[in-house]
């Protein structure tokens, strides 16, 4: 058996033209009322250096601090029940969540600024306007491209544990390529967009193997740009395919389709997303266990978060693919699972989190079977694609 496991008075009020469905409505009234109860948590337990939920520990709510990966995931949610609802009440609370971050535009000790920075002050800039947040925006792309190493062709990921990496490169950071094409655009500079491109293409070349599977880390030299390791440290083994890496992958070439138009890029995600769609069930809906490869499935904790991801990308994949018909029905099938019982937590529940069932990193034995806030933060990403293809 699978481990199963107000601070203001809003108002729902309709954001298109058209109407969506009721059953539409519900949902994101409901959501709606369980980040409500998200903030009104939060909020005793903010300070000034703890900034956001970020998932749930030992049955206490965690919150992090702005240098935390996740930091950027629940202002984005409170940016995002936004532009679901039409409810400009939620702005100034968004906004009280967004600017602690501010800082972080000068961190250059981490490659998860996209993560921290285009999450929340992105979200912000795309819903206000606001000037000042553009230029927190561009600082932070210029401060991710410090972190490229022309020799290798992409951004250095962690820093940590320099005795067994020298130069490690995650999977993970194809999706902090955005900022960059985003800035480029905005900018004017050139060089941010062939910072990215050049990411990708070194990742497709390197991170994947033959099935379209990828591995979590490559481990380059520096100096040379050759490759000294191949690891998948979040999974089972290194040559397993950890299910959140892939959907990663899956997300990330969507996004750099979107943004360059290469071809290439469109290939690598229908790639990706045909080794996903081959795992037995998610072709019918089924929501990941946190590896393909895990030991005793179906016996094995899900990872929602995976499952948020890949139904947000294939929402988007759709509208670039000749296949778009079967990618609408599988993300179709996904968020409906994902909105279910099984996963959506209860109003006033779940510490306040949108979704159960989430795993961080099983083989450290940390956030097994949670609620994650980035998995609400692409679930909720997911519906607003759906509703942008059904309003087409």
């Amino acid at each position: 058996m699978r481990m199963k496991f107000s601070l203001l008075a809003f108002i729902l009020s309709l954001f298109s033209c058209e109407h969506p469905k009721t059953s539409d409505l519900d949902l994101v009234n409901r959501l709606s009322e369980q980040l409500k109860y998200a903030v009104r948590l939060s909020e005793p337990l903010r300070d000034s250096i703890l900034t956001s939920p970020r998932t749930v520990e030992n049955g206490k709510l965690k919150l992090v601090a702005s240098r935390d990966w996740t930091s950027g995931f629940f202002p984005g949610n409170l940016w995002m029940i936004e532009e679901l609802t039409g409810d400009t009440t939620w702005r100034s609370i968004a906004t009280e969540f967004t600017l602690p971050l501010e800082k972080e535009q000068w961190n250059a000790g981490t490659h998860d600024m996209g993560f921290k920075m285009f999450c929340s002050f992105g979200k912000a800039y795309s819903i206000t306007g606001n000037p000042g947040y553009k230029k927190v925006l561009i600082q932070s792309a210029y401060t991710l491209a410090t972190r490229f190493n022309a020799n290798v062709g992409c951004l250095r990921s962690w820093d940590h544990n320099a005795d067994k990496w020298d130069f490690p490169v995650i999977i993970d950071n194809m999706m902090n390529l955005e900022l960059l094409m985003w800035a480029s655009k905005e900018t004017g500079d050139g060089h941010l967009k062939d910072i990215a491109v050049s990411h990708a293409r070194t990742t497709m070349k390197n991170h994947f193997r033959a099935d379209n599977s990828s591995y979590h880390v490559i481990d380059y030299n520096p100096e040379t740009g050759e490759i000294e390791h191949r690891q998948t440290h979040q999974g089972y083994s290194d040559e397993s395919s950890w299910a959140r890496g892939q959907a990663w992958g899956l997300y990330g070439y969507t996004m750099m389709y979107r943004e360059t138009g290469l071809s290439e890029f469109l290939e690598q995600a229908e790639k990706i997303a045909a080794f996903i769609l081959s795992q037995p069930g998610l072709e019918e809906g089924a929501i990941p266990v946190w590896d393909f490869n895990a030991p005793n499935i179906p016996n094995e904790p899900y990872d929602a978060s995976a499952g948020a991801i890949i139904t947000s990308a294939l929402y988007e994949l759709s509208q670039y693919s000749t296949h778009k018909e079967h990618y609408i029905r599988v993300a179709e099938s996904m968020l409906s699972r994902l909105s279910s019982p099984e996963f959506l937590a209860p109003v006033g529940e779940n510490m306040g989190f949108l979704l159960k069932h989430s795993t961080g990193h099983l083989p450290h034995n940390s956030e097994i079977d949670v609620p994650i806030v980035y998995a609400d933060y692409y679930f909720l990403e997911a519906i607003i694609r759906k509703q942008h293809i059904e309003n087409i």
